[in-house]
C-alpha cells in the first residue's frame, strides 16, 4: 500500500506521495500532518524524465538561484511550469498541475540527483495556482508578527526589507519574524489573515501560525523617515508588484490575485513609507501601524 504525507499551509491541505521534507525541503517539516480527510490538492513527484513541453506561454522567469529559466504556460487541462538549466540542451524538470481537481504532477529527474532549488520553486509556483481561487496569495514581504497581528513589508529585492524587520526585533520588545520572502495572505471569514510558509527565501523561518494583518507598508529608501496611509485604488497598485510575477500575463491568475487584494485592503492599510535603515524607521512603522 503507498505512503501518502500530508502538510497544511495556509489552511490548506496538501498530499504528497513523497515525504518532501526528507527530499531536502527542510522548510516542509513545521507544515507536516496526520494523513486524514480529503486534500485540497495532490502531489505526485516522480523521479522520470519531464514529457515534452505542450502548451500556451503565459510567462518566463529566471531563477538566479539555480541558474535555469522558467516558463508557465497555459494547458488544456490547467497549468505547466517547465525549468530548464542554462547549463543543459533540455527541459530539466516539469510540474503540471490539472485545475479541475487539483493533482500536481512532478517530473523532478536531473541527471540523477535532485536539484532543491528548482523542486522548491515549482512547488511554490503549483502552490500559488491552487491557492488563487481560494482568495489566497503567497506574496513577497518580510513579516513581522507583534501583539498577536502581523505587519508585511514590502518592496523590490536590495530596498531593506530584511533589514527593517530585523531593526523591529532589536528596538521592538516582543516583535518576532513569521516570513522573511513569502508569507501567505488568505481570506478567511471576511478577515485578511497572513499565514508562514515553507517559503522564506534565505532566511530559514519556517513557522506554521496565522495571525490577522495589522498592515502593509511597502518601502523605498530616503535620505528620511515618512510614512503615508494610500487610497484604496493605490493601495492595490502598491501591492500587485509583490505578487506572483508568472502569473501577471494570465487573465484567469490575474482576476483572482485581484479579487483577493480588493477583499484585503478593504479591510486593511496600506502604506507608502520613504525611511532609512535605522531605529527610528522602525519605531516609527511600528507607532503608525499598532496606534489603530
Amino acid at each position: 500500500m503507498p505512503r501518502y504525507f500530508d502538510y497544511i499551509i495556509a489552511d490548506v491541505r496538501l498530499r504528497s506521495n513523497s515525504d518532501i521534507a526528507a527530499l531536502g525541503l527542510k522548510g516542509f517539516k513545521p507544515f507536516e500532518a496526520e494523513v486524514a480527510g480529503e486534500p485540497i490538492a495532490t502531489i505526485n513527484i516522480s523521479h522520470t524524465s519531464p514529457a515534452e513541453a505542450k502548451g500556451a506561454i503565459v510567462s518566463t522567469s529566471y531563477l538566479s538561484e539555480t541558474n535555469a529559466d522558467g516558463v508557465l504556460m497555459r494547458t488544456d487541462s490547467g497549468y505547466a511550469y517547465y525549468v530548464t538549466r542554462r547549463d543543459a540542451n533540455k527541459c530539466q524538470a516539469a510540474f503540471h498541475i490539472d485545475t479541475s481537481n487539483n493533482i500536481i504532477d512532478c517530473n523532478i529527474a536531473l541527471k540523477d540527483h535532485i536539484d532543491i532549488s528548482i523542486l522548491r520553486f515549482g512547488l511554490w509556483v503549483m502552490f500559488g495556482i491552487v491557492i488563487a481561487p481560494l482568495r489566497g496569495i503567497a506574496i513577497h514581504s518580510s513579516t513581522i508578527e507583534y501583539n498577536g497581528r502581523c505587519s508585511l513589508f514590502l518592496g523590490e529585492s536590495g530596498t531593506g526589507k530584511s533589514t527593517h524587520t530585523r531593526l523591529w526585533r532589536e528596538n521592538i520588545t516582543g516583535s518576532r519574524l513569521l516570513n522573511d520572502d513569502s508569507p501567505i495572505i488568505r481570506m478567511i471569514n471576511g478577515e485578511a489573515r497572513v499565514y508562514g510558509s515553507p517559503w522564506s527565501g534565505k532566511t530559514p523561518c519556517y513557522i506554521n501560525r496565522d495571525f490577522p494583518i495589522a498592515g502593509f507598508v511597502r518601502l523605498r529608501q530616503a535620505p528620511h523617515n515618512k510614512i503615508k496611509r494610500l487610497n484604496p485604488l493605490v493601495a492595490i497598485g502598491a501591492l500587485l508588484p509583490s505578487c506572483p510575477h508568472l502569473f501577471a500575463e494570465d487573465e484567469t491568475l490575474q482576476d483572482e490575485l485581484c479579487k483577493t487584494l480588493s477583499e484585503v485592503i478593504a479591510t486593511t492599510h496600506v502604506y507608502t513609507m520613504e525611511c532609512l535603515p535605522n531605529s527610528d524607521a522602525a519605531c516609527l512603522s511600528h507607532a503608525t501601524l499598532y496606534s489603530l
